[in-house]
């Protein structure tokens, strides 16, 4: 269960890189502020994308490499006919030797870019998911009341913590961060959606909360809720069912991707 964090972290206790990062862009381009790759003298983790692009990039960062050029600042890369690219947009690249001892600083700086996620639930589906987020721009907070149910290993990208009770993990998510809940019980199930919405109407920082179960299942924890003073407005923040729809399969590897679609749906 390796992410790209991690696949770079292993090669750079062995060897030296260039770090490429798109810094900005202009109009159309082939990736966001913020994606990066890094560049081996074989081989690369990840990809900036573009094609022509990456090509070209990858040449320079092997020329500061080996120490045949230097590149000061932020380097303009227009996508017109210059590299042969129909996007049209600009491209800001940043280039950055790195080295064994620059590890720490890159985890924390990598991971700390992505999207937070606060996965209640160490089972089945929380695991494949689990594993699924690892490859996308998601840093994982994977939270379960229960001892020994998380793996030994995990990536960079993902936190684990024993909340007990589960539900007061809520109070101390990272702003933003999309929540799913999977626990092992319905009543633990329930008691993180109260917390989630209590949080929602102090501070309005959760923009996606996934329940998992079915339309009956959200039917009665409506019930129970409206019991409780939450007001249809209040629910509706919730997604339960969670997944992206026409997806029917319920082994769990097939819920992670519907899961995982929708999440990034909810990105924007």
């Amino acid at each position: 269960m390796n992410g790209l964090v991690d696949q770079l972290l292993a090669r750079l206790a062995r060897e030296d890189a260039v770090l490429v990062r798109v810094e900005s862009t202009q109009g159309s381009a082939p990736r966001e502020a913020g994606t990066w790759m890094a560049v081996w003298a074989e081989g690369l983790t990840g990809t900036i994308g573009g094609g022509q692009l990456e090509f070209q990039a990858t040449q320079e960062a092997r020329e500061l490499l080996a120490g045949r050029r230097a590149i000061d600042g932020i380097e303009r890369y227009p996508l017109g006919p210059s590299l042969g690219q129909c996007c049209g947009g600009v491209v800001f690249l940043s280039y950055r030797r790195i080295t064994a001892a620059d590890a720490p600083v890159l985890q924390r700086e990598l991971v700390g870019q992505l999207q937070p996620v606060a996965l209640f639930g160490g089972g089945h589906v929380g695991a494949a998911l689990a594993r699924l987020l690892a490859g996308l721009p998601f840093s994982v907070r994977w939270i379960d009341s229960r001892d020994g149910v998380f793996p030994d290993a995990l990536p960079a990208q993902i936190e684990t913590e024993h909340s007990e009770p589960v539900q007061d993990a809520v109070a101390g998510l990272a702003p933003g961060s999309r929540v799913l809940i999977m626990s092992f019980s319905h009543a633990e199930d329930l008691d993180i959606v109260i917390a989630c919405l209590k949080r929602l109407r102090t501070h309005d920082d959760l923009p996606y909360i996934g329940l998992i179960g079915s339309k009956t299942k959200w039917a009665t924890f409506s019930h129970r809720l409206e019991a409780r003073g939450f007001t249809p407005g209040e629910l509706a923040r919730i997604t339960c069912p969670i997944g992206v729809p026409g997806i029917t399969g319920k082994e769990p590897e097939v819920i992670a991707v519907a899961v995982a679609a929708q999440l990034l749906q909810s990105l924007g």
